[in-house]
């Protein structure tokens, strides 16, 4: 019997075909419809036609429309977004006609055009009236997305979403609605907009929502865009300013270190001005104030941690809590104040440390103390140097007005100007003590409480000036140099250190109008004790006192009666020669 496929195979390949007996009446039959139907059918190229799939492979389907030759489909034509195929063998499909014959021979065929020509009445339909239509996206591709309404479209970038969107990934299999906003039907290009969509409703929430906003509400939001200075809240349909202030009640160095566009918030609304639409929105309002439970959570006393924040020249900020920051002065820093700058000493994200010292919750100040947890250098010196005790160390530095010296503690010891010498006052301190020196002295003072640790090199020997009134009193003849020359008098030098003032009214009987006159530096003046003030330093000398005593026998009696007059004159004036005036 001869097989019906075999015949229609030569049939197919040009060669004339002879039936014979052995052909089942049926086979016949049904071959004899298959001639009459290509022989009445049309296949013109640009037009719809049904077919079977009859394989599908890699690359492409193969499709059986009824001519003398299968066609072939890309099989992209019917992958799902995930890669899957929508059809199976034996499926019966509609595919626009592309080519008769392509070079391998067989129909181009495409069920995409197909659909397209299908489809056009309706997208034309949707596009001029403003109709939305429903898709899928199938794809990203270059510029856009790939979107399934019945036919591929193309969905740009730019129209996917209200605002610009880097990551398309997401929208792959989502269904959503769509506007045609262009189309061309001989290029069989159609380009979508979800944002037109979006747009609208935002108009229609936009008025709804300026209708039920009120101040103190809160409400939902997403980020839509961040500046340096805050954040933008889209609250569907109307932008609301989330200032970098109302985020958090701690500090906020940048916006996005707590936000990301996309993120949805609850916000309150602060401030509501209905006639520029324009919205004040706060986040760290609708989350409690950390400084209501402040008062009984750093309690004075306590030892509490936190993170540097913030380095200024008088202290740093501690953050101890979200929106709780303390301050440590520089004053509490160091016991000994050897922190002048705290920026050499701490760094910002640095943890600490500290003791609470005090606490404002009117003013939202926490004080905090960084020595209170050491111990204090003060208690040991107290008990290690007692008033009066001779110490030996090396000078550290030698300033105007005194000398620090080294005595290996924490603290330094201070020599002031004033206890290096009982009598030397005018001689710089620079000149006769250098850094690095060892030096001996007596500790004259140890105050804790001002911190002040005070040395003397001048108590290490007794005053000269305390048994001064036994040793020169009042009345004694002495012969002195004269070391210094004023307009008022001269000074001549009794001891080492100890000088006393002969007043111009006492240098001569005659008058003097200067004492360069009758005497001059280096000269040896023959004088008397005229007055002794130990207390202020001062005595006071008269050559004109000697010389009475001396040529004429005055007693000492007499001279003595003159001191208080004289005493009076010399009382304007200072040691060194300065007028008190």
């Amino acid at each position: 019997m001869t097989n019906l496929s075999d015949v229609k195979q030569k049939w197919m390949e040009g060669y004339d075909v002879v039936f014979g007996e052995d052909i089942e009446e049926r086979e016949l039959t049904d071959f004899g419809k298959l001639l009459e139907s290509n022989q009445t059918k049309n296949f013109q190229e640009g037009e719809v036609f049904k077919g079977r799939v009859i394989t599908i492979g890699p690359d492409y389907v193969m499709v059986d429309i009824g001519y003398k030759q299968e066609g072939l489909v890309s099989v992209r034509e019917f992958q799902n977004f995930d890669g899957s195929l929508k059809i199976k063998e034996n499926d019966t499909i509609e595919v626009y006609l592309e080519k008769l014959e392509s070079t391998m021979g067989n129909l181009v065929l495409s069920k995409d055009k197909a659909e397209i020509l299908k489809a056009w009445d309706k997208i034309s339909e949707a596009c001029e009236s403003g109709t939305p239509l429903q898709g899928t996206v199938v794809a990203k591709v270059k510029g856009g997305l790939s979107v399934d309404i019945g036919v591929k479209a193309f969905l740009p970038g730019s129209q996917i979403d209200l605002r610009p969107t880097r990551y398309l990934d997401k929208y792959i299999g989502k269904t959503m609605e769509f506007k045609v906003i262009k189309f061309n039907k001989k290029r069989g290009n159609i380009v979508l907009s979800r944002r037109a969509i979006l747009q609208e409703e935002r108009g229609k929430l936009r008025n709804e929502i300026l209708n039920q906003i009120q101040e103190g509400m809160i409400v939902k939001g997403i980020v839509k865009n961040i500046t340096d200075y805050g954040a933008f809240i889209d609250l569907g349909g109307i932008d609301g300013l989330l200032h970098i202030t109302d985020m958090s009640w701690g500090r906020v160095k940048h916006p996005s270190n707590i936000l990301a566009i996309g993120d949805e918030i609850e916000v309150k609304i602060l401030k509501f001005d209905a006639d520029k639409e324009r919205v004040s929105l706060g986040l760290k309002q609708v989350q409690p104030n950390p400084w209501e439970q402040a008062q009984e959570k750093y309690i004075p006393g306590t030892k509490v941690s936190g993170e540097i924040v913030s380095v200024k020249d008088y202290g740093v900020f501690i953050e101890l809590d979200d929106g709780i920051e303390g301050l440590i002065h520089v004053s509490e820093m160091s016991w000994t104040g050897k922190i002048k700058n705290p920026a050499k000493h701490f760094n910002v994200a640095e943890k600490v440390e500290a003791q609470v010292l005090d606490v404002d919750i009117e003013n939202k100040r926490i004080s905090l103390g960084l020595k209170q947890l050491m111990p204090n250098p003060w208690d040991d010196l107290e008990k290690k140097y007692k008033v009066g005790s001779k110490v030996k160390g090396k000078i550290k530095s030698v300033v105007e007005f005194g000398i620090f010296v080294d005595l290996k503690e924490e603290v330094d010891a201070l020599i002031h100007v004033s206890d290096v010498s009982w009598t030397k006052k005018t001689t710089p301190l620079a000149d006769e003590y250098k850094e690095g020196e060892t030096i001996e002295a007596m500790v004259v003072s140890l105050d804790k409480e001002n911190q002040k640790f005070c040395l003397g090199i001048k108590q290490l020997e007794e005053d000269p000036w305390k048994k001064i009134e036994q040793r020169l009193p009042v009345g004694t003849l002495v012969e002195a140099e004269v070391v210094r020359v004023t307009d008022f008098g001269v000074f001549v030098e009794l001891e080492t250190g100890i000088e006393g003032l002969i007043h111009i009214s006492e240098l001569s009987e005659d008058r003097v109008e200067k004492p360069s006159d009758v005497i001059n530096r280096g000269d040896v003046a023959k004088a008397m004790v005229i007055s002794v003030d130990k207390d202020s330093k001062k005595i006071a000398l008269s050559i004109k006192a000697a010389t009475n005593a001396m040529n004429n026998g005055g007693s000492y009696q007499q001279q003595v009666a003159r001191t208080a007059t004289l005493a009076d004159k010399l009382k304007g004036f200072n040691i060194d020669g300065s007028s008190e005036e």
